[in-house]
């Protein structure tokens, strides 16, 4: 396996570590070194700096205001960030940039992208994702919230759940059911939902953390304007899998980063804590590097596949299911060497539920007793380890497939009609 990087790429990572040294200060050491008031102040700024710089949908085309850059040169740049410690973009650039700027950009009409991608480069619209029901998380296509067309609006009702940042957004994407007598994966269509409206109710849920970064939203006869359809009516389907594509290959880049990085630190608290030459606990470190090890050349195949214009597929399902599977672990861990002192936690908080701390985080005991919290999700969010294992073992081993009963929502509906 050839591990280098092509000329050109290196051409551009020497140009990104120049932008970096001149735009960070010189006693930089990563947002996590800073307090989280601090981080916040930060990346606001960060990203208007970005946005100056034309590197913050660094994907979209230039006449939408992207800087048009090759999967390569994307790739580099989200490495060189990581490796940095700064984010590439702000905390609702994921929802609006990376999930539904980028779904826009191949599904949307030119009015929908005129009207939309600006709002989101000036942050005056911020977005979060209705997928999940409560009877349709894994089981996506068994969602029953239903949308109806009331003359120019859709008329919709329904419930979706673990909407993350529901509570800051202004704007939402829903999966709705606009056919009940389809097909399950027919049926479905793509709306644009402004949150600010009678008939949308927020509920934050409260984490075992504390934080509450994910809600219940509750749509009663919520609208939002016909033409805010994206793709085809009943169609939305094919819609919904672009959206959760795109990015795979910053993301297969940037996360080994962040995983060896709090491995770094895994190293370190043993070290602090006495615990370094402990043969029990050295063999649970060791298990923890080889996994770190693997994830960073399952990142490396996607990467590969992204870069030849390839699909994530189950490759992808590999990737999550080592990944949120080893953090549950690896957060235990942290947790035991600290011992006691992981029952009263102080010091900084990390910045997000998502993911490994930030980069140059301290290694207190409440960046660890959090994330071991926090890691327990994330064998749930973004499809179980269940479900990952059933795509791995059908689409990679060629295993027969999980025998599956209907039931739900769009069931019982089917069963009504």
């Amino acid at each position: 396996m050839d591990l280098t990087w092509p000329a050109e790429a290196e051409e551009y990572r020497a140009k990104m570590r120049a932008f970096l040294d001149a735009n960070l200060p010189a006693d930089w050491h990563g947002v996590g070194a800073v307090t989280n008031e601090e981080a916040d102040e930060f990346v606001a700024k960060w990203r208007v700096t970005l946005a100056n710089n034309n590197l913050l949908a660094v994907s979209w085309p230039t006449e939408y205001g992207g800087a048009g850059l090759s999967s390569l040169e994307q790739v580099v740049l989200a490495e060189e960030f990581a490796k940095a410690g700064v984010p590439t973009g702000g905390p609702n650039d994921v929802f609006g940039i990376q999930m539904i700027g980028n779904t826009l950009l191949q599904w949307g009409t030119e009015e929908q992208k005129k009207h939309f991608l600006p709002r989101i480069l000036s942050n005056e619209d911020t977005w979060c994702q209705g997928y999940s029901e409560p009877n349709a998380g894994s089981d996506l296509a068994n969602l029953g919230c239903k949308a109806e067309a009331d003359g120019e609006e859709w008329v919709i009702n329904g419930q979706k759940i673990w909407t993350s940042a529901g509570h800051l957004a202004d704007w939402i994407f829903v999966l709705a059911r606009t056919d009940p007598e389809a097909p399950k994966h027919k049926g479905i269509t793509f709306l644009l939902v402004p949150m600010t409206q009678p008939g949308v109710e927020v509920r934050p849920i409260k984490m075992m953390s504390g934080e509450s970064e994910f809600n219940e939203v509750f749509f009663d006869d919520a609208r939002c304007p016909i033409e805010n359809v994206v793709g085809q009516v009943n169609g939305g389907w094919a819609v919904a899998m672009t959206l959760l594509g795109h990015e795979r290959g910053a993301s297969a880049a940037v996360l080994p980063l962040l995983f060896k990085n709090e491995m770094d630190r895994l190293l370190a608290l043993a070290k602090e804590t006495g615990h370094a030459d402990d043969p029990l606990f050295r063999q649970r470190l060791a298990w923890c590097y080889s996994k770190v090890e693997i994830m960073r050349f399952l990142g490396l195949q996607t990467l590969t596949s992204w870069l030849h214009g390839g699909q994530a597929g189950a490759g992808a399902s590999l990737a999550k299911l080592n990944w949120s599977e080893y953090h549950r672990i690896s957060t235990e861990l942290g947790v035991d060497l600290l011992g006691m002192q992981a029952t009263v936690p102080t010091g900084r908080a990390p910045g997000s539920a998502f993911n490994p701390d930030d980069p140059g985080a301290p290694n207190s005991s409440m960046s660890w007793a959090a994330k071991f919290m926090h890691a327990r999700a994330g064998t749930i969010y973004a499809g179980t380890s269940q479900i990952q294992k059933n795509i791995v073992g059908e689409m990679v081993l060629g295993l027969p497939k999980e025998p599956k009963a209907d039931e739900g929502p769009w069931a019982a509906s089917s069963k009504r009609g």
